[in-house]
């Protein structure tokens, strides 16, 4: 990632720390949340790697090569898991974004460095659109709404930290944030 130095660390502690939490996720008991926090820990913890500033480690071609295959074959698993649900397509957009990313920066690795722009601007727009508004509506989502009464009968059962449905939303919102940076930088 191109940009300050402090920006890439602060990022790539972002999105380190969003890949251990989903890890965690995959403890849950709910089978759907741990299919689903095992795609996000391998897509926060890519993230954290493509986010090490350049003035650290500017990779070979190769390693941008592997990411688009690791990439790419997530993006062919949300596709057939996209049959099941809508929030997989969200997941096959994020794995696109990814293979896009390290696509551009095998075309031109100096751009990693900060010497020159790579992708396509169009296709960066869209994406770029498309974490925004995804950002935009996971915020509206984690903030606190009006509820009513409680309802009377037992209390709920406590949820283990595996199965806290606010802090999975967290975890998408920072993977979106992180999503939006990197897009930036390209």
């Amino acid at each position: 990632m191109h940009g300050p130095v402090q920006a890439g660390w602060l990022l790539v502690t972002l999105c380190a720390a969003t890949g251990a939490y989903c890890l965690l996720r995959m403890r849950s008991r709910i089978e759907e949340q741990r299919r689903t926090a095992g795609g996000e820990a391998l897509m926060g913890f890519a993230m954290a790697l493509m986010a090490v500033p350049a003035a650290v480690v500017s990779p070979p071609r190769w390693v941008w090569l592997a990411y688009a295959a690791v990439f790419g074959a997530a993006a062919l698993r949300a596709l057939w898991s996209a049959r099941t649900g809508r929030h997989h397509l969200h997941h096959l957009i994020g794995a696109f974004a990814m293979v896009y990313m390290s696509v551009a920066m095998t075309m031109t690795p100096m751009a990693h460095a900060g010497h020159g722009s790579s992708g396509a601007p169009v296709l960066t727009g869209v994406f770029l659109v498309y974490f925004a508004v995804y950002v935009l509506r996971s915020g509206t989502r984690l903030a606190p709404a009006r509820t009513a009464a409680a309802p009377a009968g037992p209390p709920p059962v406590p949820l283990g930290w595996a199965d806290r449905p606010e802090l999975a939303l967290a975890c998408r919102l920072s993977m979106g944030m992180g999503m939006l940076a990197m897009l930036l930088t390209l």
